[in-house]
């Protein structure tokens, strides 16, 4: 288990059992994270910080945990300590490594020896931050390594929906769909997250650029839109209502294989 500073060391900038770190402007899209992390202060701590920023968080207290989780879900960003009680975060992070989709990875550990720091490195750590740390400098790493794997991919499919974002072009079942712009935006902004919902006001930010006030009823004219275009017609119904947050798209658990 790793402390945010040394038993006989008073930690300067950021400390666990200080406030919530500060809270900078909400991003936009939300980039998922994973904290690797056992102990639950530092685990409460960087999570905080992290959602205030506008990121989506979740928290593994162990390895096989982490594992699962991943699994699961896709994350952008993995925030690893490596004292983990039931596995040494190196081999952890050799596994993340050997699948096949494989997100940014920065260490976050109290063995901040330069041989550690070099071997998490060699090991496929794509950042090395040792504990203590001030948050300022831990948000902005995160982001870095988030703008650095920010490339994303030009070709989304779920099901038999095809969207080419280079070519502006959307197939479903090889049949090509005409969309207004406003529709093609929200329809790639679904697919870019497939399985995760997204609220009203998250798409009305990243369709419309602006805030969510004044536009309550717009995403659900145009999600009516889209769906009397890529779902009326086709038995399986891609875009699924999620009470109390929004939509997402993802193929309806009793139709996949």
């Amino acid at each position: 288990m790793e402390g945010l500073c040394s038993r006989n060391e008073r930690f300067p900038v950021v400390n666990a059992a200080m406030s919530t770190p500060p809270v900078p402007t909400p991003l936009t899209e939300a980039a998922r994270v994973l904290v690797v992390e056992d102990e639950k202060r530092i685990a409460d701590f960087v999570g905080r910080g992290l959602e205030g920023a506008g990121y989506t968080v979740a928290v593994a207290p162990n390895g096989a945990a982490a594992m699962e989780m991943l699994h699961a879900l896709d994350y952008d960003l993995i925030i690893l300590d490596l004292n983990l009680p039931d596995m040494d975060g190196l081999h952890l992070l050799k596994r993340i490594r050997n699948r096949r989709s494989t997100p940014a990875v920065m260490v976050l550990s109290a063995r901040g020896d330069v041989d550690d720091r070099v071997k998490g490195l060699e090991l496929g750590a794509d950042d090395y931050m040792p504990k203590p740390f001030a948050f300022p400098e831990f948000l902005a790493r995160c982001k870095a390594l988030l703008r650095r794997g920010a490339s994303m991919p030009e070709r989304f499919q779920v099901g038999d929906l095809v969207l080419d974002a280079l070519r502006r072009k959307v197939t479903r079942s090889g049949e090509t769909i005409d969309l207004a712009p406003k529709e093609f935006s929200i329809l790639e902004y679904l697919m870019r997250y497939r399985g995760k919902p997204l609220s009203r006001s998250m798409i009305v930010e990243h369709v419309w650029d602006m805030d969510y006030d004044g536009l309550t009823n717009i995403v659900d004219v145009y999600i009516r839109h889209l769906r009397s275009k890529i779902d009326d017609r086709y038995p399986v119904k891609l875009i699924q209502t999620v009470r109390g947050i929004g939509y997402m798209i993802e193929i309806p658990t009793d139709n996949k294989v």
